[in-house]
């Protein structure tokens, strides 16, 4: 049985505004980045954050004087890294999260999410699988509870649906399967079938549901299993019917493998796992698109990235400030897309 927040998308929409209302209710530095991104990313979210730049003045008043005084302050450090980032540009100078057309590629000027840590996204990994470090970032961390939109049972599975902190998709949620069980960020056949179940599931009754998963090497940021959810009814550019993996006669920028069998689906996954190749993937509803990569680190990239992950390499690319937002062209795109084809042994 579907969840009732999961009911309709005015159900999710309400359930998604009133949890973010509740976090800004309840003060603290963690739950205001939070809503300070959602609101920066969504209009609606923006209107509805009354409380959000009283917050700010609190929240900068209590830091400055501990400052001032030496006082220890006891909050998250890269929490704390961030809202210093904010002061010094001022929240009223924030950017509002801007979207353009550039031939079939989607850009995005998203400027809080250039202020976000990098965690484990920024080294280059020995490979896929990395063992779950207790002592590092993860979803069981006590912090992040005030973080969880939801939780319950879901396709057969207990399962807990956190905020982006940092969104770049609408409705943008990370979804962590038996989050207790601290599975790393390693797919399995059980979870890899877990979420193409999941998300038919939740089709029935959400336009546009779909899910994003990077595998250590391809930009994951958190070793805890999740994966990225959205609500996006017009889809992303890969889905375009010109691409040939979609059956039109236009080759893909970028190495795209598409499935719409799981167990297919699977196969390609875990010969990817035998060579230790990084992967993206794009899961909708009975369809799965497949992006093997080189790994992070091992190749240079423009400044104008900090990374391709699932989202980019599904069209959607993400510009961390104006000049180079407006400056993005086509053959630019495409020739970042087409780099990550070089080299591979799988494609």
């Amino acid at each position: 049985m579907t969840p009732a927040i999961f009911a309709s998308p005015g159900a999710f929409s309400r359930a998604f505004s009133a949890g973010l209302s509740s976090l800004l209710n309840g003060g603290g530095l963690g739950p205001f980045i939070l809503v300070c991104a959602n609101a920066t990313f969504d209009p609606d979210t923006h209107a509805a954050a009354d409380g959000l730049e009283a917050l700010y003045r609190a929240l900068r008043e209590k830091y400055v004087h501990a400052l001032e005084s030496g006082a220890a302050i006891q909050e998250v450090e890269e929490d704390l890294l961030v809202f210093l980032k904010i002061q010094a540009v001022g929240l009223e100078r924030l950017k509002h999260t801007e979207q353009r057309r550039v031939g079939k590629w989607e850009v995005q000027f998203n400027h809080l999410r250039s202020f976000r840590p990098k965690r484990i996204a920024a080294r280059a990994p020995a490979g896929l699988r990395v063992d779950f470090d207790e002592a590092g970032f993860h979803f069981n961390k006590g912090f992040m509870r005030k973080e969880a939109f939801w939780e319950g049972e879901l396709g057969g599975k207990n399962a807990t649906l956190y905020y982006n902190k940092y969104p770049f998709a609408p409705f943008h949620g990370l979804l962590v399967p038996e989050r207790e069980c601290r599975q790393p960020q390693f797919l399995t056949v059980e979870y890899h079938t877990y979420v193409w179940e999941v998300a038919q599931q939740l089709a029935q009754t959400l336009d546009g549901v779909g899910f994003g998963y990077n595998s250590i090497g391809a930009f994951a940021s958190v070793n805890h299993l999740h994966f990225q959810m959205f609500l996006k009814p017009a889809g992303f550019p890969v889905m375009n019917a010109d691409w040939r993996h979609n059956g039109g006669g236009e080759a893909y920028p970028a190495p795209c493998l598409a499935f719409d069998d799981s167990r297919e689906a699977w196969r390609c996954i875990e010969a990817l796992h035998f060579r230790d190749e990084a992967y993206n993937l794009l899961y909708l509803p009975g369809k799965l698109f497949v992006f093997p990569r080189p790994k992070q680190g091992t190749y240079p990239q423009p400044a104008w990235t900090s990374g391709f992950t699932w989202h980019e390499l599904a069209g959607g690319i993400i510009a961390f400030n104006r000049e180079d937002y407006e400056r993005l062209d086509e053959p630019a795109i495409q020739a970042e897309l087409a780099r990550l084809g070089a080299g591979l042994t799988f494609a």
